[in-house]
């Protein structure tokens, strides 16, 4: 009986291992099949991408508005290239260090970055260090925003509108990040358009420890982007009081443009230079680009499904859930717009410069 039991035992072991060694089998024969397509084999470029993994650097830590733009995006940018998009948070250098990383990246197609524009010029522009890298040579896919600028007060500040600030006739302290940082430049040339003598207290680390800054009341305001100001705004504790653009951005119909005090100025014309100058900076905005030198038709692939994917309804949806607009432009447009940046009256250039480095 022990006998007919260990033969039996020994039987079922070796049923047991035929078994997974089946199983093994079956499942590495699958695993060499090609994948089933619903529609036709992909061909050229698009069969390149097909399955393939494209690193997307964000050049700011997870958790930040360019990380949620980029999150939010590279699923549609996976529906419409078939390859994986992968993030990559590269921060460090004020966005540098992650378009350096760019810039310097392999031509395969299969590496796509996200600029701060504005930032990026502006930094070249003044020679800074670490700027390694030329911003009219990335291959760009297109934009996905272009953020206005704003200025922002507390509520508890017991200002109504910059124009209360403006006729004070004495100067009140607004905060800035580090010198030469876009809050920085934006207070600069706001003060140097609009004459204006704003005390720019700057050296705060983030935009969060600024507004911790005007609720204290250290601090009356600061300048930033509209996307980074809606929250506070929404919440009750800022307010919106002027913005950059020359004319007004939708959900800012009452908002007065930075254009519109520099018309009740004695002498417009150099404010309405300055501030051209500075609005076209902020037209480059949040751009994608391929490292220079990309296939032209890996970049008209990349900037089509782009272009599909800024336009795809669903996106569109979740985005405006998440209150992160979509400001769309084209490849070309987008190259047109940062030679369009690069170009300033030695002046208004030799203004940014000192701006940028701190210096005013």
């Amino acid at each position: 009986m022990q006998r007919r039991k260990m033969n039996s035992e020994n039987v079922s072991r070796t049923r047991l291992i035929v078994s997974v060694m089946w199983l093994l089998v079956v499942g590495v024969v699958v695993a060499c099949q090609p994948a089933q397509n619903d529609g036709p084999p992909k061909e050229g470029v698009a069969a390149f991408y097909d399955g393939r993994i494209i690193r997307w650097i964000i050049p700011y830590s997870p958790g930040g508005g360019y990380d949620e733009y980029g999150r939010m995006i590279a699923p549609y940018l996976e529906k419409y290239t078939g390859a994986r998009v992968d993030i990559l948070n590269l921060p460090g250098a004020g966005g540098m260090r992650g378009v350096n990383e760019l810039f310097h990246s392999p031509k395969d197609g299969l590496t796509i970055g996200m600029i701060n524009g504005s930032a990026l010029v502006t930094n070249e522009l003044a020679g800074m260090r670490g700027a390694d890298y030329k911003i009219a040579e990335f291959e760009y896919l297109g934009r996905i925003v272009a953020d206005a600028r704003v200025f922002v007060i507390a509520l508890a500040s017991g200002y109504d509108s910059f124009e209360d600030i403006w006729k004070l006739g004495q100067a009140v302290k607004i905060g800035a990040t580090g010198l030469g940082g876009s809050t920085y430049v934006d207070a600069v040339i706001a003060n140097a358009a609009l004459k204006m003598d704003l005390k720019i207290i700057h050296g705060f680390d983030s935009s969060s420890v600024i507004r911790q800054a005007m609720l204290r009341g250290d601090i009356v305001g600061t300048w930033g982007s509209w996307g980074s100001a809606i929250d506070a705004v929404d919440q009750g504790r800022d307010k919106i009081v002027l913005q950059s653009g020359n004319q007004r951005g939708p959900g800012l119909a009452d908002v007065p443009t930075a254009f519109e005090l520099a018309d009740k100025l004695d002498d417009p014309e150099r404010a309405i230079a300055i501030l051209t100058a500075w609005e076209s900076l902020h037209a480059v905005g949040r751009p994608v680009a391929a490292p220079p030198g990309t296939d032209a038709v890996k970049v008209q692939f990349l900037s089509t499904a782009l272009d599909n994917a800024l336009h795809d309804p669903e996106l569109l949806d979740t985005a405006k859930k998440f209150g992160r607009p979509i400001d769309h432009v084209s490849s070309a447009e987008m190259r047109q717009i940062v030679n369009d940046a690069m170009v300033l009256p030695d002046d208004i250039r030799e203004l940014f410069v000192r701006a940028i480095r701190g210096e005013l």
